[in-house]
């Protein structure tokens, strides 16, 4: 298959590139930049030299023509003007943007604050989450990538939502995320000595984030579902730890909590529980996620509130981004799920 990235001079670009170019049933035939249109690939992304020698093209009408399968891995909002003049070509298109994720027009102005403007292709996306909608990703053609940190929140919170075990109307989302998760793009606050060693509240309230995870927990539920979510900026590169404080209906055994986790993602490639009282790593971390496609999850019970803290942890630019997105299409055109994908992390860094 030939496999065109809009906008691959980004992390999530590169991360693309870098999975894509030792993907045995794909060849990377564009790869576009605007900023970098004829640099080799690899002046952009160092770790990429010798794997590829193809140049940054600029996005034009012969990219459709050369591609199986386009990712559009450009700033939200942009890849709405890109993608409504590539469905009439048949192509595959994964957009790891915002632009088609959420099902309902109002959600864009509530939580994006623009109208979209291409209401009715929303409902013809699918939402780029295997281990709630793989069957829907078989043969799908329009892909919609989650966000980083919705992805991370939803995974953990979908089992015991799905099996009504917590109260849905006390939902607490506590989110740190690496310096990556704002983009390529330099700013006053991503410079480094702005951003080296913070733990830097940047949302507390309404990020937009929360209108995915509110939709699809609320799919899975049957009922209105209100989150909170609180991310924060932390002194790290890669990778999201969601702290995620819910609270049980009725009483629930630790057992029977991991008998629930256990049964919702058996078989899942991607999905580690982790509670370990034994190693230092009792539960999800991040650091030693870096460059994989999983996410661990892990539980800790408070009996003298009927708290259960959810601990979900990804790299966002994997699984969070990129991974899902190679994962996504391995569903889509038939390839094994995990091709590309096994890379375990590394440990230490």
């Amino acid at each position: 298959m030939k496999v065109g990235i809009i906008g691959a001079s980004g992390y999530v670009g590169g991360e693309l590139l870098r999975i894509l170019s030792y993907h045995p049933e794909i060849e990377i035939v564009v790869a576009t930049s605007e900023q970098y249109k004829d640099e080799y690939i690899y002046r952009v992304h160092p770790n990429l030299r010798g794997k590829t020698n193809i140049k940054f093209t600029s996005h034009d009408e012969n990219v459709n023509d050369k591609c199986d399968i386009i990712f559009t891995a450009v700033p939200h909002g942009s890849s709405v003007k890109i993608i409504p003049k590539l469905i009439d070509i048949g192509i595959t298109i994964i957009d790891m943007a915002a632009d088609f994720r959420l099902k309902d027009p109002e959600d864009y102005i509530k939580w994006y604050n623009y109208n979209h403007p291409n209401p009715e292709l929303l409902d013809k996306f699918t939402y780029g989450l295997p281990e709630l909608y793989r069957s829907k990703l078989v043969s799908s053609k329009l892909i919609a990538i989650p966000g980083c940190m919705a992805l991370t929140s939803i995974l953990a919170l979908a089992p015991l939502i799905k099996n009504k075990i917590i109260k849905e109307n006390n939902i607490i989302i506590d989110s740190k995320i690496g310096a990556s998760g704002g983009g390529v793009k330099p700013s006053t606050a991503t410079h480094y000595s702005e951003r080296y060693g913070v733990v830097r509240p940047y949302k507390p309230v309404g990020h937009r984030h929360i209108g995915e995870i509110e939709q699809e927990l609320s799919i899975l539920s049957g009922n209105k579902i209100k989150v909170s979510m609180s991310p924060h900026g932390v002194n790290m590169v890669r990778g999201i730890l969601c702290t995620i404080h819910t609270f049980s209906k009725n009483i629930i055994s630790t057992s029977d909590i991991w008998r629930i986790y256990k049964t919702f993602y058996e078989n899942e490639p991607f999905i580690r529980l982790i509670r370990d009282k034994r190693s230092i790593h009792k539960f999800p971390d991040p650091k030693i996620l870096s460059g994989s496609n999983y996410c661990d999850i892990g539980f800790e019970k408070d009996n003298n509130v009927n708290r259960i803290v959810l601990l979900s942890a990804t790299d966002n630019l994997m699984k969070g981004a990129a991974g899902s997105g190679v994962q996504c299409m391995n569903i889509a055109m038939g390839f094994k799920e995990n091709t590309a994908l096994e890379f375990p992390g590394l440990h230490p860094v």
